[in-house]
């Protein structure tokens, strides 16, 4: 059987202001931004597939997991013995669900069947490219 997680995705942060929050992060401990929309942003590492997300809309900690297809995804999650929290949603760049397993762990599922962000020179993001299956 095929793993169901691709890869994480990201780890969201909520900070109250994202240019504090980028600061932090980017200029003290030397993250590199790579795109930047109203609420949040997105930082790479060195070495790594994952990004940290730094949001201002929830002050929770997510852990964000890639799969091929929320939708696909979901009925395998409950199969498990797991359960959704949150109904499947439409992200600018796809589709997203929160879900629990079996021990209340919650962590969301998403899918990029839209796209990549595209942005400009400064990061800013200016739209969704070519879908990233």
């Amino acid at each position: 059987m095929a793993a169901l997680f691709q890869n994480v995705d990201c780890i969201e942060l909520y900070v109250s202001d994202l240019d504090e929050g980028l600061a932090y992060y980017e200029q003290a401990l030397g993250l590199k931004l790579l795109w930047r929309a109203d609420t949040s942003l997105g930082l790479g590492m060195s070495g790594g597939v994952a990004e940290i997300v730094l949001q201002t809309d929830r002050k929770k900690l997510n852990v964000d997991f890639k799969v091929d297809s929320v939708e696909e995804a979901l009925p395998r999650i409950i199969r498990a013995g797991g359960r959704v929290t949150c109904p499947a949603f439409d992200i600018p760049i796809g589709r997203c669900a929160v879900v629990q397993d079996r021990w209340g762990n919650e962590y969301v599922l998403l899918d990029m069947t839209k796209g990549k962000y595209t942005t400009d020179e400064n990061g800013n993001v200016t739209g969704v490219g070519a879908p990233s299956l």
